[in-house]
């Protein structure tokens, strides 16, 4: 059974960037874990932090429901304040090896965008570098060996982004989409307010029309992305990728364990033959 842990800023950024891959993975019988370094507890117009902090979580829960991620792990670490500390990273290291992680699924740790993604991209590429050292204590045993890592995109990382490995999500798209929707505060609520388009999103419990208002106005990423042809033949075939509609790519991060592209389909059984 393989284990991905999947490492995210702020509750709701696993599901967007890597959802599809997550419930593929869980399909197939593999164990997915989310851990997100900050309890989003800033992510709201209205709510207060703390009982926005509790909210947050019971959606995450929600979201593992509808992916079939069997963990979901929230540091208690304010939204806005995350930093690539040494005492934080600490506890990464923790995370990867209390899971036993074969395969780490991260955010890029350099670009623009919310300070608090740039850190944790940051702390998982400086985590795993040590979770095989036994000198480093961090309250777990350490990694025979490396994790497998790739870095997902996020909305501020596209510009830059490689699309190295690219994972057809169309039999998943729903699941997906409820994941997100889990997180009502931020799909039909905050993003929405933001953006400037809250008086459009549907109520929390309309299913149907959640899914279309998020698949509307999250598009960019639930769609395949431009330029990710190519890494969809390589690993699909020309005639299966042809007709995919809906894709996550990934980079292969310049951390972790190096492997070959047949062992990278070893580790990610979700490929079809190429």
């Amino acid at each position: 059974m393989l284990r991905t842990l999947v490492i995210g800023a702020h509750p709701d950024e696993p599901e967007i960037y890597a959802g599809g891959t997550a419930a593929l993975l869980a399909r197939a019988g593999h164990a997915v874990k989310f851990l997100t370094l900050t309890n989003g507890d800033a992510g709201h117009h209205r709510m207060d932090r703390a009982p926005l902090a509790a909210r947050r979580a019971e959606e995450a829960w929600r979201a593992a429901d509808a992916l079939g991620v069997i963990d979901y792990d929230i540091l208690d670490t304010h939204d806005g304040e995350l930093e690539p500390s040494v005492a934080m990273r600490s506890q990464v290291i923790t995370a990867i090896r209390g899971w036993r992680a074969d395969v780490v699924i991260a955010l890029h740790g350099h670009g623009p965008g919310h300070p608090d993604n740039r850190a944790a991209g940051r702390l998982a590429a400086d985590a795993v570098s040590f979770v095989t050292n036994r000198n480093v204590t961090a309250g777990k045993p350490p990694l025979p060996r490396q994790p497998v890592c790739l870095i997902m995109t996020d909305y501020a990382s596209t510009s830059f982004h490689r699309h190295e490995v690219a994972v057809d999500v169309d039999d998943v798209l729903e699941a997906k989409l409820d994941g997100c929707l889990a997180h009502a505060s931020q799909f039909l609520e905050y993003a929405p307010w933001q953006r400037g388009f809250l008086d459009r999103a549907p109520a929390a419990g309309d299913v149907e029309a959640g899914r279309a208002f998020v698949a509307e106005h999250w598009a960019r990423f639930l769609a395949v992305p431009e330029g990710a042809r190519p890494a969809l033949e390589a690993r699909y075939g020309a005639r299966h990728a042809s007709g995919v509609r809906h894709a996550e790519t990934f980079e292969r991060a310049p951390y972790g364990r190096q492997v070959t592209e047949e062992e990278l389909r070893e580790l990610l059984p979700i490929f079809g033959e190429g």
